[in-house]
């Protein structure tokens, strides 16, 4: 039974305390640890002394107020509220309660004697050193606190890698191999469900199962009474948002996301404003391998053993301006475009580290000599000054890819500071070269790009600053962070300090690379640090579902609600087609490239083609699926027209922008399509998501907001399949080649429908 609270936001008591409020981003929720958490109070109020904290949790406030450490044990609600005060006003922070869940995994001894087993997987990422087991009687075991969720593993035996013998289930690694798989069960039937409507102006909360709802208006929590609704003076805030939670005794429910402008719920995507993080659909282009826009800059390396495809191209600045100005990006209908790294890079080639030890230029941009000199190939201060310029002007945004991990060995940074550099050589006496789990923090990705030491204080400022630098000098919208877990959050924290320090007002949005677990993702996505990264996750196990045959819709959609899970159903994390570090998608999908091989290799032995043109239907889904749900679409320049490649650097070919063949051509259309479609339906940028079916094959969810609903329908299956929606779609109108019948909706063989209101 549905349970309607009518919520007038009581603004009259609260008005003047939201009115005197400093503007901030929407505070991030924050999950508690198993036992105790450390907030900082510097990542969330930069610039203002609190007077004083109250919570439902047992808490412990520092001396100096910078720090809060709440206790948490069984008796702690799912949800609650951290209020911050300040001058008799309060900022409201929600926090979550840990679902951790404590489990053992064993192995047994008799099998053989081993000196040392670990368990490494996506609950510890792939760490042996915090997965070693400990001999308990005859079994090996280890005690592991662990969300609810679906988890791949192997077991480390001496030195050997292995699955779990001991475990049925399984799962493909997506390299050729197999993974043992970890399920934590969570029950997910009784939780409630959120949804709202207007009813005379007044906002209705359906609130289905809840035993408690939390309201904010952007950083306040807001008194909940039944017959309340928005007053006018809240019309003098040109745009808020209202956020809503919920939960009971089984768990937490969805989340809303409400945009308000002038205090009244936004009806329509035309009131968006533009600085709206939620609105961004973001185009990654590699430079050097988009366009060349002025031959007179190109300059590639002059070597022999430099494969043309580790070399220079030409690709430039005043090639992405000629490319705005054409209206390329404005036609595809993305609204933020990301630079790779465009800072000076050296004029010599280096040799790759692992085997087999091939030259390379930096072309890719991620080998920077200066931190903030444009590299002469691509152009100057000026030219990309004329880029920000002329994107702005289109309403496209820039985001700069940063690299902060490292620098050339040749960076005057490193050289007039060689102690700041992590060690190359650990104490057992290996190079510490590509470590990337085991010293996460300290690996460096090359003899010649040491690593920062970001425990000494003035190189987190020097780099930090150029940061800065780059975001003021040039107007930038915001930034790419390379190589993001691999750096200590004490940078994250003071990049991003000065950011809202300097730019109070601006909306810059940062985001994250990260490959690991979700856990470690999520880590760096928090108020203080990103607002999000790429969900590599997500991504992963979409690839397997829409390019493999056999697998089923049900371990992507599984995989989705693990997002909503870490992330919210509303959140900034980025929903990639793929990158420059990952075979291209179509490959798979069209069957030049298998997944028992290995990618990068394959790239350089044979010339990868497009086998089965079925595959680009198949990357038509994955790019409707990267639209249609919750979160930041990211196109990798090219996956609009379908081109191949394996891995790096074959998957960075140069750009197409002519002679583009029939599917080509299709490809670009459905991007077109999805684009306009994601930009016009509030539905699809706020809405709620409800699943409607699933099966193998088919998958069918919709996209809610007030009386807007987007229906999205997948049939990746051979053969044409009938859905039946039970409801009349006379009213619906279709965007692709699907047929309506009454209640009913029939997709061709590998395709995808949506379907909107009239």
């Amino acid at each position: 039974m549905l349970r309607y609270i009518l919520f007038f936001l009581f603004f009259f008591s609260y008005y003047e305390n939201i009115a005197q409020q400093k503007e901030y981003d929407l505070f991030l929720p924050i999950t508690l640890g198993i036992d105790t958490t450390e907030i900082l109070v510097q990542d969330f109020l930069i610039d203002l002394d609190i007077d004083s904290v109250s919570t439902d949790i047992d808490y412990i406030f520092s001396n100096d107020k910078r720090k809060i450490y709440l206790i948490s044990d069984d008796d702690t609600p799912t949800l609650s509220t951290l209020n911050l005060w300040v001058e008799g006003f309060s900022y409201s922070i929600l926090i979550k309660k840990n679902k951790k869940k404590k489990i053992t995994l064993s192995y047994p001894s008799n099998e053989k004697d081993f000196s040392q087993v670990c368990v490494v997987g996506e609950f510890n990422d792939w760490n042996p050193k915090i997965g070693q087991m400990k001999l308990v009687d005859e079994d090996w075991q280890i005690e592991l606190f662990v969300n609810p969720g679906s988890y791949q593993y192997q077991l480390i035996l001496d030195d050997e890698w292995k699955i779990d013998d001991n475990n049925t289930k399984t799962i493909s690694n997506g390299n050729g191999g197999l993974n043992s798989l970890l399920l934590v069960e969570e029950n997910k039937d009784d939780v409630p469900k959120l949804s709202f409507q207007l009813i005379n102006g007044h906002i209705q909360i359906i609130s289905e199962k809840a035993d408690e709802i939390l309201i904010f208006c952007d950083n306040t929590q807001i008194e909940s009474k039944e017959f309340l609704v928005i007053p006018e003076n809240l019309s003098k805030k040109k745009y808020s948002y209202l956020r809503v939670f919920s939960f009971n005794k089984n768990g937490e429910s969805n989340t809303l996301l409400i945009p308000l402008k002038f205090g009244k719920v936004i009806t329509s995507a035309s009131e968006i404003s533009s600085n709206d993080k939620y609105t961004s659909i973001l185009y990654f282009i590699l430079v050097d391998r988009f366009f060349n826009g002025n031959i007179e800059n190109d300059n590639p390396i002059i070597d022999r053993d430099v494969h043309q495809k580790a070399n220079y191209y030409g690709g430039d600045l005043d090639g992405i301006i000629q490319k705005l100005k054409e209206g390329y990006f404005s036609d595809l209908g993305v609204n933020s475009i990301w630079l790779s790294p465009i800072t000076q890079n050296p004029l010599h080639a280096e040799v790759e580290y692992p085997s087999p030890h091939r030259k390379y230029s930096g072309y890719h941009g991620y080998w920077p000599i200066s931190c903030t000199e444009i590299d002469t190939r691509f152009g100057n201060s000026q030219t990309l000054k004329k880029l920000i310029e002329v994107a702005h002007q289109k309403n496209i945004k820039v985001l700069l890819d940063f690299v902060s991990n490292h620098v050339h060995e040749n960076n005057p940074i490193i050289k007039n500071n060689p102690q700041w550099a992590t060690d190359l050589i650990l104490d057992d006496g290996k190079e510490n070269i590509r470590i990337w789990d085991e010293e996460r923090l300290t690996t460096w990705f090359d003899r010649f790009l040491p690593t920062i030491d970001y425990s000494i204080s003035e190189a987190v400022e020097v780099m930090t600053d150029s940061a800065l630098y780059m975001l003021s000098e040039y107007n930038l919208d915001g930034f790419r962070h390379d190589a993001t877990k691999h750096i200590p959050k004490i940078f994250w924290r003071t990049l991003t300090k000065k950011i809202k320090t300097s730019f109070p007002n601006k909306s810059i949005y940062q985001i994250g690379e990260t490959f690991g677990s979700r856990e470690l993702i999520e880590s760096y996505v928090s108020t203080g640090q990103l607002d999000g990264q790429f969900d590599f996750n997500l991504y992963f196990d979409s690839r397997e579902v829409f390019a493999n045959d056999s697998i089923s819709f049900k371990r992507l959609h599984n995989s989705l609600m693990q997002t909503f899970s870490y992330y919210g159903n509303h959140s900034l994390m980025g929903n990639i087609t793929g990158n420059h570090d990952i075979p291209r998608f179509i490959s798979y999908a069209g069957k030049g490239l298998s997944f028992n091989e290995d990618a990068k290799e394959a790239g350089w032995k044979r010339e990868i083609k497009i086998e089965d043109t079925l595959g680009y239907n198949k990357l038509k889904m994955l790019t409707a699926f990267v639209m249609t749900v919750p979160g930041i679409p990211v196109i990798y320049y090219a996956d609009e027209i379908g081109m191949v490649g394996a891995g790096d650097p074959d998957n960075r070919r140069p750009m197409m922008f002519e002679g583009l063949n029939s599917f080509q051509q299709d490809v670009k259309k459905s991007m077109q399509i999805l684009s306009k479609l994601r930009q016009s339906k509030l539905s699809l940028l706020y809405g709620e998501f409800n699943l409607l079916e699933i099966s193998d094959k088919t998958y069918v969810f919709e996209r809610s907001y007030l009386n807007q609903k987007t229906i999205i329908l997948f049939n990746k299956g051979l053969e044409s399949v009938k859905i039946n929606l039970n409801k009349d779609l006379s009213t619906h109108k279709k965007h692709f080649n699907s047929k309506i019948d009454g209640s009913s909706v029939t997709l061709p063989p590998c395709s995808f429908e949506i379907l909107t209101l009239n």
